[in-house]
Formats: C-alpha cells, sequence, structure tokens
C-alpha cells in the first residue's frame, strides 16, 4: 500500500544503532546509551505529588482545555517575566502544547503550505527539518556550527532562495551542535526578520541549561520581537519532565491563535492532572532547573575531560544537555554511522551519528549526558580500549 508523506521519510539512522545496541545487551553486554537524549534525572517531588492527588480527582478524568489551563498560562508567563523580564498576555501570547515536537509541527501546519519555503538550521534535530517538509513546504539548509557564522550564512541564503521562504527556524542553545548566542545576536535576527518580512520560530527548548555562566537568552527579550517571532518553551529538560508532555508557544498573538485554532480541531490539550502538577512546578518549584544544571554541568565535565586524558579533544560546551564531538582523526575516513556502529560494538556506548541530523551533521558523534559520572566513567574506560589509534 502507498501512504502519504511517511514514503518521503528517510530510514532513521538511529535506529541502527539502537538496534546493535539491543543485540549487544541481548547477548549480555553492559551498553552504555549516551545517544538518546532521554533525561534521566527525576521530575520535582512537588510536581509528582500533585499529580497523584489530581489524578485521583475524577473531575480530572474529562477533556481539558485545548490551549491549555488558565493558570497553566498563567504560571508559564510568571516564570517567563522571573527568569526573562518579558511580559507576555495569557490570554492571547501563550498556547499550551503535548510537549515542544507537537507544538512544532503543528505550528509548520499552521504557517507552510505546499510551494512554501522555510530556513532551517544544518544540522538539525530532525524534526526541525522534516515538520516543514510535512506540511508540504521545501526546506533550506543554512549551515552551523564550529567554524560557521550561521547569519551570514542567512543572508547568502535569501539572497539564493527564490520563493522567499515564510518561516525561519531556529533553536539556541542547539542541538546537535551545541551552538550557543547572545542578545546581540537574537536582536539582528528580530532587525533581519522585521526587514524581510519574515517569522522566527524559536525553539527554546534549553532554555534553562546554560554553563560557565552563560545563560541563554529568549528571543522575546528583543524589543518588538513579539512583532515577528514565537517561541517554543517546554519543561522537558530544564523540570526534567520528558514524559509529561507539556510545552508552550508563545509571543506574536496572531500566530499563537492560529496555532490553537487548529489544535481546537485536534486535541483536547494535555491530561489535566499534569497540567495541575506543571503549574506547581514553575510555581514552588522554580529552582529546580538550577539543580538540574548542575547535574548536565558537571556530566560534560566528566565526559570531555575523560576524554581528553584518552587523546580525544573536545571543546566543552556552554549548554544543552549534549556533547557535539567531531571524529577523532584516525577515524575520520570511517563516517559517523560507521564509527558510531564501531562503538557499540569495541566499546559498548551507544551515541547518535552526526549524519542522522542532516547535512553538515557528517564528521561529528553526539553524546547524550543522560548517565551518571560512574557510567560516564565506564564509557570513558571502553572508549578508550576500543579507540587503539589514539593518543
Amino acid at each position: 500500500m502507498e501512504f502519504r508523506r511517511i514514503n518521503a521519510l528517510p530510514p532513521y539512522v538511529f535506529g541502527i544503532i539502537d538496534a546493535l545496541k539491543l543485540e549487544a545487551r541481548r547477548a549480555g553486554a553492559d551498553v552504555i546509551d549516551l545517544g538518546f537524549g532521554n533525561p534521566d534525572v527525576p521530575s520535582p517531588e512537588v510536581a509528582v505529588e500533585k499529580l497523584g492527588e489530581a489524578a485521583r480527582n475524577p473531575r480530572n478524568h474529562r477533556y481539558s482545555a485545548t490551549r491549555g489551563l488558565p493558570k497553566l498560562r498563567l504560571a508559564i508567563t510568571d516564570l517567563y517575566r522571573r527568569q526573562f523580564d518579558v511580559q507576555l498576555d495569557p490570554e492571547t501570547e501563550v498556547c499550551t502544547t503535548i510537549g515542544a515536537k507537537e507544538g512544532f509541527s503543528h505550528l509548520m501546519w499552521t504557517l507552510l503550505a505546499p510551494g512554501d519555503v522555510a530556513f532551517v538550521p544544518s544540522p538539525s534535530y530532525p524534526i526541525h527539518i522534516w515538520g516543514p517538509i510535512l506540511a508540504g513546504a521545501d526546506v533550506r539548509h543554512v549551515r552551523l556550527g564550529p567554524e560557521h557564522d550561521f547569519f551570514e550564512h542567512l543572508v547568502q541564503a535569501w539572497e539564493e532562495s527564490w520563493p522567499r521562504p515564510r518561516v525561519v527556524v531556529l533553536s539556541f542553545p542547539h542541538n546537535p551542535t551545541t551552538t550557543c548566542v547572545d542578545l546581540e545576536f537574537m536582536a539582528r535576527m528580530v532587525d533581519f526578520a522585521r526587514d524581510h518580512e519574515v517569522l522566527l520560530v524559536h525553539d527554546f527548548a534549553y532554555a534553562d541549561l546554560g554553563f560557565d555562566g552563560y545563560k541563554p537568552p529568549s528571543i522575546l527579550q528583543v524589543p518588538g520581537a513579539i512583532d515577528v517571532a514565537v517561541e517554543l518553551y517546554t519543561l522537558t529538560k530544564g523540570f526534567s519532565m520528558a514524559g509529561w508532555r507539556v510545552g508552550f508557544l508563545l509571543g506574536n498573538p496572531e500566530v499563537v491563535g492560529a496555532l490553537a485554532k487548529l489544535k481546537s480541531y485536534l486535541d483536547y490539550g494535555t491530561f489535566q492532572p499534569i497540567q495541575i502538577a506543571s503549574i506547581i512546578a514553575m510555581n514552588e518549584a522554580s529552582d529546580y532547573p538550577l539543580e538540574v544544571n548542575r547535574i548536565y554541568a558537571s556530566r560534560r565535565d566528566a565526559l570531555i575531560d575523560g576524554l581528553a586524558r584518552s587523546g580525544w579533544e573536545i571543546p566543552k560546551p556552554k549548554g544543552t544537555m549534549f556533547v557535539w564531538a567531531p571524529i577523532p582523526a584516525p577515524y575520520e575516513e570511517m563516517g559517523s554511522l560507521e564509527f558510531a556502529k564501531m562503538l557499540v560494538q569495541e566499546a559498548k556506548v551507544a551515541v547518535s551519528p552526526g549524519v542522522g541530523f542532516g547535512p553538515g551533521g557528517e564528521g561529528f558523534v553526539r553524546f547524550a549526558l543522560v548517565e551518571n559520572e560512574q557510567r560516564i566513567g565506564q564509557a570513558i574506560r571502553g572508549m578508550r580500549k576500543a579507540l587503539t589509534k589514539l593518543g
């Protein structure tokens, strides 16, 4: 049978690594999984307790509000006021989403149609590439990462693109490259969007994960950004609530309203006890992201310092829960997929091959900091034994 849209999707290269990992584990090997960015840090206890309490109330078992409970929208606007000094209207400038991934995908449906164009950083988190494509649009890849000036590439892509893009996708701190930007960069992007009449969609998934004094900026901190930008915030990373699926679209009221209208035909929102517990998380555990941040920073140091002692030098990222590692020179010719396969088979460590993140990802692998420092140390020892050409 022929399927629509699904046939356009390429083979999911991460599935190859997953299959090798499962095969090794079935054979009795202890494979340390640093591939899938699935947070292992517990969610805030106060939110877990509230979830149980709310779930026992039968009134919360019914359909909820598509745009999210009013108090949930108020909680996220209070968070933005405290953390970024950004004032938002919870009635018109916020829509709750079932995680940022769902929100982004359906937002692309509202903004793009066949024949439209979106600019997307490359390499990129896969849904940033495939969200526009599944909406029927064309994607223009704009190079990002070490030794690449994203803004310069963006201007060049604009000059060379026809039709002009309707949307520019951004995501900083960036997955997978860990690229971080400052507020001045965001201001340049807002000026660009205003001058070129294009909408900026900023996926702010790693808003709370900045290290060594770096504080990731919200694009909505830029004066006038709300005229040309929307931002996706999520409780997945900073509050370590990945499985809860709670995200928000914030910013331009016209765009927020369009997504809310589409979602009114598609869903009834997240399970209401989860929304209630999320309110408690943001209001009563507002410092929890600082604790999560410290955990990831410590794991980052453990991984990078350990690999450096093994002869594999990797720059330390200033944000995200990942490490974007150039393949060591003696192994470059293997390519990222074969190199990742070798690490599973010989080092018993799973990583994500860079090629899976689209153009520009080849030559790198991504480590996810989702194991404790003891396990990271074990992974380093396994890689040291497997990578005999180093040091």
